[in-house]
């Protein structure tokens, strides 16, 4: 993946906060790629991970290709980490202009299955995360006049995808409809509100959270494969493409949007 030229880098002098930007095993996340596309165009990117060592690596690479950025660690399901992580953000520079909510985790198990426990923590993972970095953000958004919020969300969110885990599709349905709703709240105050719903992607969240329905990792990757209209799953890249379009002035005219980006899969019936 190559950056853009310097006369190119369109988001030069912007702020970009990554929650989630570390990456659960060896190779490309979702955000860690969304974290080093926002670099390659200029963007200072603040790469927030619950483990520091992954946000390290991740602002390592940054730092490699010359690009800006800091790592950071934070719980961001607890309140006051998020309001101290975005406090000092606004301290050192100035401003956030994008928002990226990353952080989520597949928690398998039907209804019955599920401690209340584990209920709350995959919410709270995937849904309140996204409800306190936006709650600290968007005031600093109001101030601006103008910001975007990308929230990563999944197809599971509008689609049955086969795999046990209720509380995962019900985080993710109310992420999108806090995106929609949020949209819809700001947009006469310049800030936009969009998200993406992977669908079948190769990361290493899939090795950790999903492998443990298949016999093996070769008959995951296969199957998995085999259910994308394209033939091939997609990788963090493809989702971190498209993070940058939606945060990006050529889409500005677009907010509210829950936008697949699954090869297709989203139109089928099986």
């Amino acid at each position: 993946m190559g950056g853009a030229t310097m006369e190119h880098k369109q988001f030069s002098g912007r702020v970009a906060l990554v929650l989630g930007a570390g990456s659960v095993g060896e190779g490309w996340g979702n955000g860690k790629a969304a974290a080093v596309a926002y670099a390659r165009e200029g963007a200072t990117v603040i790469a927030v991970d619950l483990n520091l060592d992954a946000a390290r690596e991740t602002h390592g690479i940054i730092h490699q290709e010359g690009g800006r950025s800091e790592a950071l660690a934070a719980d961001v399901t607890q309140a006051d980490q998020v309001a101290a992580l975005v406090q000092g953000v606004v301290e050192r520079h100035g401003r956030i202009d994008i928002l990226h909510n990353n952080v989520g985790m597949a928690r398998m198990g039907s209804v019955t299955e599920l401690s209340e426990a584990q209920w709350d923590t995959a919410m709270n993972v995937n849904l309140k995360s996204a409800f306190l970095a936006c709650k600290h953000v968007l005031p600093v958004m109001q101030a601006q006049k103008r910001g975007s919020i990308v929230n990563i969300s999944s197809l599971a969110a509008i689609r049955y995808t086969g795999y046990p885990y209720p509380v995962y599709y019900a985080s993710k349905g109310g992420l999108n409809q806090l995106t929609v709703g949020l949209a819809l709240e700001y947009a006469k105050q310049g800030i936009r509100v969009n998200a993406i719903m992977p669908g079948y992607v190769d990361t290493p969240l899939i090795y950790k959270d999903i492998s443990g329905q298949y016999g093996s990792r070769e008959e995951m990757v296969n199957e998995r494969n085999a259910r994308c209209p394209m033939g091939h799953m997609g990788t963090a890249w493809d989702i971190a493409n498209a993070a940058v379009f939606l945060a990006s002035d050529a889409a500005a005219y677009i907010t509210g949007v829950c936008l697949p980006v699954d090869g297709g899969v989203h139109l089928a019936c099986a």
